[in-house]
C-alpha cells in the first residue's frame, strides 16, 4: 500500500480521511489477534509511523486502543463495548450459536456464521469446529473475500434486495477460496426481510462429496431457517436449490 502524508480534509461522498485511516489501525488490531508494535502496524497499515502516532493518540483517548507497557498496542475496552452493543442490539449470539451447536452434532462440517465487512470482505463472526480431526483454518474474527467462497458470494446476492431475492437458497464451492476446501453456505434474515448474514459449512475439499454436500445441504436449510425465524424474520417460500461452484 502507497504511504501518503495524512489528509484530514473532507472529500464529498467519501468521508473524512483520518477517519478512515484511525478505523484501518483498529482493523488491523482486530484482525491481528495480538498486539503490535508501531513498526509491526505500519508494515501493515501502510501509513507512515509519524501519522500512526498522532491518530494512536486519539483512539488512545477514546479506549478503543491501549499502549501497554510493554511498547504494543492493542485493542481498547472500548471495542469490547462496540462488540457487545452489537450482539445486543440484534440478538445474534442467541440466535445463531444453538444452530451452530446443532450443525455441528449432527456431524456437519465446521459451522460458521458471516456478515458483510465492507465493499470486499466478510467477518466470521461466530465459528465452532466441527468433531472431524482435519479442519479448515478459519476462526471468529478472521476477515475473508466477499467475491470467493460459498459465503462470500450469498452474502453479495442477498444484501440489495433480502428474502425477496430470487436466489438459490443454498451456495456452494469447490476449491475456490482455498483450493483445498469445500463450503456451503445459506441465508439468515431478520425482520422486513433484512440480510443479516449466513451460515456457512467448511472444511477440507475431499470430504465434499455429492451425497455429502446432498445432506449437509439440507440441514443447513433448517439451520438458517430456524435462526431466521427465531431473529424474527420470515423464511422464503421457494423451494431448496443449489448454487453450484467450483474452481
Amino acid at each position: 500500500m502507497p504511504k501518503t502524508p495524512l489528509d484530514v480534509t473532507f472529500v464529498p461522498g467519501d468521508g473524512v480521511a483520518a477517519v478512515d485511516r484511525a478505523l484501518t489501525i483498529a482493523t488491523a488490531l482486530a484482525q491481528a489477534n495480538a498486539t503490535l508494535t508501531l513498526a509491526e502496524l505500519a508494515r501493515v497499515t501502510g501509513m507512515y509511523k509519524s501519522t500512526l502516532l498522532r491518530l494512536l493518540a486519539s483512539l488512545q483517548r477514546s479506549g478503543l486502543v491501549v499502549h501497554r507497557a510493554d511498547k504494543r498496542y492493542a485493542l481498547g475496552p472500548q471495542a469490547f463495548l462496540f462488540g457487545r452493543a452489537f450482539d445486543q442490539t440484534y440478538g445474534l449470539r442467541e440466535g445463531i450459536h444453538p444452530v451452530l451447536e446443532w450443525l455441528v452434532e449432527h456431524g456437519t462440517e465446521s459451522a460458521s456464521f458471516h456478515v458483510i465487512h465492507g465493499k470486499e470482505t466478510r467477518l466470521c463472526l461466530f465459528r465452532i469446529n466441527s468433531n472431524h480431526s482435519t479442519l479448515d483454518h478459519v476462526r471468529e474474527g478472521d476477515v475473508l473475500p466477499l467475491d470467493k467462497g460459498a459465503g462470500g458470494r450469498a452474502l453479495l446476492a442477498f444484501a440489495s434486495q433480502g428474502a425477496s431475492t430470487p436466489a438459490p437458497l443454498v451456495f456452494t464451492s469447490f476449491g475456490e477460496r482455498d483450493p483445498l476446501c469445500g463450503a456451503a453456505a445459506s441465508p439468515v434474515f431478520g425482520p422486513s426481510g433484512l440480510l443479516l448474514g449466513v451460515l456457512s459449512l467448511s472444511g477440507p475439499l475431499e470430504r465434499f462429496s455429492e451425497l455429502a454436500v446432498q445432506r449437509m445441504s439440507g440441514l443447513l436449510v433448517n439451520a438458517a431457517e430456524t435462526a431466521t425465524r427465531s431473529l424474527g424474520g420470515q423464511w422464503p417460500g421457494q423451494a431448496l436449490q443449489l448454487d453450484r461452484r467450483r474452481a
